[in-house]
This record gives C-alpha cells, sequence and structure tokens, in this order.
C-alpha cells in the first residue's frame, strides 16, 4: 500500500517542503544550539574524568590511535568548552555560531569516534547527537537582519 499524496500538490509530492523560516527549521536550530551546549559541558566532564584519573576508563592494550587517555582527556576537555560555548553562540543567534557549530560537531563526531574502545556507548550517543547536530545547523538558513 502506498501513500497518496496530498490534495492539491501537482508534482506528487508528500507536503510542502520546510521553508527556512518554519518551525521545524528553527526548532531545530534551537535545539541543535541546546545539543551543542550539553555537548560541550558533558564533553568537558569526560575530559576532566580522563585527566584526573587513569583508571576511570579502561585500559586498551594496544591500539591504533596512539593517543594515551590523559591525551584524550586534554582534547575532549578543549572541544568541550568551545562547543559549549559556540552552543551558547547559536541560542544567543550569533551569525558565527552555525559554521563553527557545524564544524564543533564534525571535530566532536570525529573524536568521538576514535574515542569508541574506551567508552563504546556513549560514543555513539554522543556521535549520533553530533550528526544530528550538523544536519539541523545545515539546514536552517536564517532571515538576513533588516535594517
Amino acid at each position: 500500500m502506498t501513500a497518496q499524496p496530498q490534495s492539491g500538490t501537482s508534482s506528487g509530492s508528500y507536503g510542502p517542503a520546510p521553508t527556512r523560516d518554519s518551525p521545524w527549521a528553527t526548532g531545530g536550530a534551537t535545539f541543535a544550539g541546546v545539543l551543542l551546549l550539553l555537548n560541550g559541558v558533558l564533553a568537558v566532564f569526560q575530559g576532566v574524568s580522563a585527566i584526573a584519573k587513569d583508571d576511570v576508563y579502561a585500559r586498551l592494550g594496544d591500539y591504533v590511535y596512539k593517543i594515551n587517555l590523559t591525551g584524550w582527556g586534554w582534547i575532549l576537555l578543549v572541544l568541550g568548552v568551545i562547543a559549549a560555548f559556540t552552543g551558547w553562540g547559536i541560542l544567543s543567534g550569533a551569525a558565527w555560531a552555525r559554521v563553527a557549530g557545524i564544524a564543533l560537531a564534525s571535530l566532536s563526531l570525529i573524536a568521538q569516534f576514535l574515542f569508541l574502545p574506551y567508552a563504546p556507548v556513549w560514543s555513539v550517543i554522543m556521535m549520533a547527537i553530533d550528526v544530528f547536530v550538523i544536519w539541523s545547523l545545515a539546514v536552517y538558513q536564517p532571515e538576513p537582519a533588516r535594517r
């Protein structure tokens, strides 16, 4: 059984495409700002716990990425502080924050992928959040400021 197009559409589409000022686009960007802010705070906690005590996470014997756990802690701490600041910028409506948010979520996605052996479930959750942040910030196009 196939879905039928909504009445009033001529090209066979299944409803109007979201516009840049639709509630879905603006709500997704706001939610991405909140997620980026929280992702940054959680990455700070993750980094601090990796720096403070090396026995918080399981020790790996031979891992292809030769960075010790303290090094990963510093990477996550720095990315987390910058991501939290960028999430605050997105929620404040700063123009720079959208592009910076996409870049930081991309870096966070890579860092969490590389951190998979230490905390696999947590890293997968954080990677899914990063993908949503990238998608929602890429789709959202705010109206230009009127003078």
